[in-house]
This record gives C-alpha cells, structure tokens and sequence, in this order.
C-alpha cells in the first residue's frame, strides 16, 4: 500500500478542472457577470450565466477525472462508480437525511440568535410566488404555511435525487478522483485538503456575489474564505461518506440534498442578515452542524496516514 502522491496526476487534473471553470466564470463577468446576464429563454428565466454554471462550470471536475485519465494513460479503475450498496446503504442513508437536519438546525440557531430576521408572516415566499404564478391567482388566499412545509418536504425528500445530475459534475472529481490522490498525505489532510481545493475553485463565482452577494462586511473578498470554510466542513463529511460508502455516490446524494435544502432559511427571511453568518449553510451559524459534525469526523479517523481509498 502507497502512500506516494501522485503529483504530476494531481497537478494536471487540477489545472484541468480549475481552467475550465474559471476561463468560463471569465466568460460570465465579461457578459454581465450573474446579475446581468443576458437572458436565453425569457419563459423560464435562463441567463447565460445560469446555462455555464450548471455546464462547464459544475461539471469541470468530472470533465477534469475524464481528461486526466485520458491525457495520462492512468486507465479506468478505482472510478468509485460501484454503488455498493448492499453494504454501504448506511452511508446513502445519512447522505440523505443529515444535510437537511443540519441545514435547518443551523438556520434555527440563525433565528434564535438574530430574531429581528425572522419573519412568521412568509413575506420573501410571497413575493417569490407572487413573482411565479400566473396572473389571476391570489397570493394572499393561499396558505403559505402549508406551502412552507411542502416545500420543505420537497427539499428534504427529492431533492438528493433531482439535484444528482448536477452534482455528480462535482463528485465524480473531487471525492471520485483527487481526495484518492491525496489520501498520501492521510486521511484527514487528505479530506481537509481536498475541502480547500474545491473552496478556491468556487472564489471566480463567489466574487461575483454567488451565495454571500455583496452587502456583508468585507464584500466581497471575505466571502470567498467563508466559503472555504463551508467545503472544508462539508468536504470532510462527504470525503468521509466516500470512503466508508467506497463509492463516489453517497457524496452525489449529500451534496445534492445540501444543494436543496440550502436556501430554505431565506423563506422565513426579513431584513437584510450578515449572510456570513447566515441563515443558509455557508454561513457560519447556518452551517455549524456540519462543522461539528466535520469535527467529530476528524476525530474519529484513528489515524492521520491513513490508507487510500479502494474503488
């Protein structure tokens, strides 16, 4: 068993995945940036910019594992694409449900500390239907309520299944092909060093106002650290995920029901809240379940030379 790095494999796949998604992040500013990017489909509201995060951005990691293997000759195994689920259902159980526990533990703690920020009457859900049905349909006779907790229901059910297409282009790089390279180092550098990476790939979006916008105290260069944070914490559960799971799908599901869940705090918003602190996880109160559970994570790891993942 190795604990070598593969260096040249892990500098080559990462000036694959970061060029593609930064030279198309460039391509975004330089038409509006995520603001004021010219609309494609004015029914549904597409931008451009839209089209290139949910494509070449998103999906540069895997397009990068693709790339790498076939630029060096590495060959096809140890892909994590085994759903080895007979064995690993637990962990595609936890995937599923943690990061919607997570998310609204966090957001609860958000609204407990900074009450003046939460709104009972569901003012943001109306203004956003009242932005989406048709003409003719009252907002105010529908019960927002139950409308809350269907979506909610949604988020919490559906969504690590319907947001799996899109997070895929994430995992199958970063869990499926670099934490394996970087297991040399051991298990929890490996897991918080990959968190790291896939921080910094996110800054070109990040600075154009993605997740924090602008209007927190050291926009907008605090944002990108906060969202370092953020995937170092969640990284380190989805790392973890990969490994116990031995498969890259548990992380799909994670971090498609991370995905999903994630701006469910902002129905129940009024005002304009530090969103460096929360109440979606990426802030620090949002998201102090998942550091704590990160944490518990790394400590549980019995040895920081662990041994490489097996696919």
């Amino acid at each position: 068993m190795s604990h070598s790095l593969d260096r040249r494999r892990i500098v080559i796949y990462l000036a694959f995945a970061f060029g593609i998604a930064w030279v198309t992040s460039l391509v975004i500013y330089l038409t509006g940036g995520l603001g004021e990017s010219p609309i494609l489909i004015p029914q549904l509201n597409v931008s451009l910019a839209l089209v290139l995060l949910a494509g070449p951005v998103m999906w540069s990691p895997a397009m990068a594992h693709v790339l790498t293997r076939l630029f060096t000759g590495e060959g096809w195994e140890q892909t994590f694409l085994r759903p080895r689920l007979r064995r690993g259902w637990p962990y595609w159980l936890i995937a599923w449900l943690a990061p919607g526990v997570l998310t609204i533990g966090g957001m609860a703690i958000f609204f407990l500390l900074f009450p003046r920020h939460y709104d009972p009457s569901l003012g943001m859900l109306r203004q956003m239907l009242s932005a989406q049905l048709p003409e003719g349909i009252d907002v105010e006779a529908l019960n927002l309520r139950t409308l809350a907790a269907v979506q909610v229901a949604q988020a919490l059910l559906l969504s690590p299944v319907l947001n799996g297409v899109a997070t895929f282009g994430e995992e199958f790089g970063w869990r499926a092909y670099l934490q394996p390279k970087l297991m040399g180092l051991g298990q929890r550098r490996g897991l918080v060093l990959t968190g790291v990476i896939w921080g910094v790939w996110h800054w070109p979006a990040i600075l154009m106002g993605y997740n924090y916008g602008f209007d927190y105290p050291g926009a907008p260069f605090l944002g990108p650290l906060a969202m370092v944070w953020f995937t170092v914490t969640l990284g380190v559960l989805l790392g973890w995920l990969t490994l116990k799971g031995k498969s890259v799908w548990p992380a799909v599901i994670g971090h498609g029901a991370i995905n999903g869940v994630a701006g469910l705090g902002t129905i129940f918003l009024q005002g304009t809240p530090n969103t460096l602190l929360g109440p979606t996880p990426v802030g620090a109160i949002g998201g102090v379940g998942f550091a704590l559970l990160a944490s518990g994570v790394l400590v549980l790891l019995r040895s920081d030379r662990g041994s490489e993942q097996n696919g």
